[in-house]
């Protein structure tokens, strides 16, 4: 295996993320043939296959699951070096990796526009997913900084909350709920409900309130998206517990109705996380302190009148 590069190795990761060859391409700006030629050597340096390939169908042979595990600290090691190079040079270059949940992705982008505004010479890349994703990607240290809810219990990280993450019982604006007023609790149990999937934040929050209500709930839909869950709502298919921040836009024209309901809005806190063991870069320690003094401003901001 002397001859494996570290290009081989990102391809490899890459790959075995999508289980894609033309999804890893376009990751990491290639052509299909060129992923497909660094995989073929890959193998040719191990001598053992690393992808079992049926038509478009691309899986991990029992080889590629072990690789996988040391090619993902390969490249962690070689980030911090990276970050440990970067705090010798005192400059404000490098490369700043982010992972957020999905619900996030409603404000992070605009707040990281100004931060690189001031910061040209920062690389930055996004990962977005489910709070369980994102966990996941903090432990094998794919990630810079994360932006969640509810700060890890699994492993030890610095978690700092920056803003009120208030969610709130939607539906659609001629919804009997909408229209009663203030309601008790239990007048949600009669209802549809649209739900995200198992491991995302806002799904915990919604089963927290549940259980707190002693509420046995309809559950018509799970959908691993808010822009889905949305859609449905309007449609008048279900009523759903989402972020508020993720709902500017259809209450401003006003396609979506918040529920007066007994316990809400439930509200919780944002925090930017990352590992304790990591040694953050000066891109990645900027950007903490960017999201800390200015996050909470921008939100309230965007949200205050509601």
């Amino acid at each position: 295996m002397k001859g494996v590069t570290l290009r081989q190795i990102r391809v490899f990761v890459a790959v075995a993320h999508h289980l894609s060859f033309s999804r890893a391409a376009d990751m990491l700006s290639l052509t299909p043939p060129a992923v497909t030629m660094q995989i073929r050597e890959l193998e040719t340096q191990i001598g053992l296959p690393l992808f079992d390939r049926e038509g478009r169908n691309v899986s991990l042979t029992i080889t590629g699951e072990y690789f996988l595990v040391y090619a993902r600290k390969v490249l962690a090691t070689l980030k911090d070096a990276e970050d440990m190079v970067a705090h010798f040079k005192r400059v404000e270059t490098g490369r700043l990796v982010i992972g957020m949940v999905s619900t996030a992705q409603y404000f992070v982008p605009p707040l990281l526009g100004r931060f690189c505004q001031d910061h040209p010479g920062v690389e930055v890349s996004l990962s977005v997913g489910n709070r369980q994703t994102l966990v996941e990607q903090l432990q094998r240290n794919e990630v810079d900084l994360a932006v969640m809810g509810r700060p890890s219990r699994e492993m030890a990280t610095r978690a700092e909350p920056f803003a009120v993450h208030p969610h709130v019982f939607v539906a659609a604006p001629d919804h009997p709920l909408v229209r009663l007023g203030h309601v008790p609790a239990e007048a949600l149990a009669g209802y549809n409900f649209i739900v995200r999937e198992p491991g995302s934040g806002t799904r915990a929050v919604l089963e927290e309130y549940w259980k707190r209500h002693g509420l046995t709930p309809h559950i018509t839909m799970e959908m691993s998206g808010n822009e889905t869950i949305k859609q449905a709502v309007m449609a008048n298919m279900g009523i759903s517990l989402l972020s508020l921040h993720t709902l500017g836009l259809e209450l401003s024209n006003e396609r979506i109705a918040i529920i007066d309901v007994e316990g809400a809005p439930v509200l919780r806190r944002w925090h930017m996380a990352n590992l304790l063991s990591k040694v953050l870069s000066p891109p990645a320690e900027a950007f903490r302190y960017f999201m800390l003094e200015h996050a909470e401003e921008f939100l309230r901001q965007e949200f205050g009148h509601v």
